[in-house]
């Protein structure tokens, strides 16, 4: 019994029991059942997006390893074709023909960064300063496939970079459901119940005191009564 007693005053807060300790521990209460909720539903919403950029990152791989295979392929068919191209292609590149440019999704309140690829147009005019004179086909098949590799490089770099942020998040936010839920929230309602326990006992201990003396003061009239009634 003993250790039960020392368990429940472990489990809650040390309080003075007052009326306003109370209510204001009520408030407390109310708003840690309101900041669970909420944090509930951002797990949850935080989940579903997880769930859905997984299935994405999986169907990003299969695609990126298929697009490789093709530019590999596509690549050994310029070097059969016009031999090594690379050092002619690098002296005759002006300026990039691929840019990647970020921007910020908003999830339940979580800024996940979300990158775009931004090809140029203009590309195809630098092949024409490599004096290539034939396999020009092969160069072009070339370029478009790797830049299809590129493009499934980057969603695949913007869906990684969101898993591994959400990953935390969801983490630290389930954490801090189960504090809520068990932990913070049963510790104010222990320190509820002490409050309305203690505050019950005083007001049993102000009726009997109200009791006996009430009792007391009908004993002095009754006395006083039996004065009156004797001198007379």
């Amino acid at each position: 019994m003993s250790t039960a007693h020392m368990s429940g005053n472990q489990n809650r807060e040390a309080v003075f029991p007052t009326r306003m300790t109370l209510n204001n521990t009520k408030g407390r209460l109310k708003g840690a059942q309101t900041g669970h909720s909420l944090l509930k539903r951002k797990a949850d919403a935080l989940s579903k997006r997880f769930r859905t950029i997984t299935s994405k990152i999986d169907e990003a791989k299969r695609k990126m390893g298929k697009v490789m295979q093709l530019a590999s392929f596509s690549l050994a068919e310029v070097n059969y074709a016009v031999g090594e191209i690379g050092y002619m292609v690098q002296e005759s590149v002006q300026k990039a023909s691929f840019k990647v440019s970020a921007r910020q999704e908003n999830v339940s309140g979580v800024f996940l960064p979300a990158f775009e690829a931004n090809p140029s147009e203009e590309g195809p005019k630098e092949f024409q300063l490599t004096g290539l004179s034939r396999g020009g086909q092969q160069v072009q098949k070339a370029r478009e496939t790797y830049r299809k590799a590129l493009e499934t490089l980057v969603e695949l770099a913007s869906l990684q970079t969101a898993f591994v942020i959400l990953d935390e998040v969801i983490r630290m936010t389930n954490r801090r459901v189960n504090a809520i839920e068990h932990v913070i929230i049963p510790r104010l309602e222990n320190t509820i119940s002490y409050i309305v326990s203690e505050l019950d006992e005083m007001d049993r201990e102000d009726f009997f005191r109200l009791k006996k003396i009430q009792g007391k003061k009908k004993q002095v009239e009754e006395e006083e009564n039996r004065k009156r009634a004797a001198a007379l």
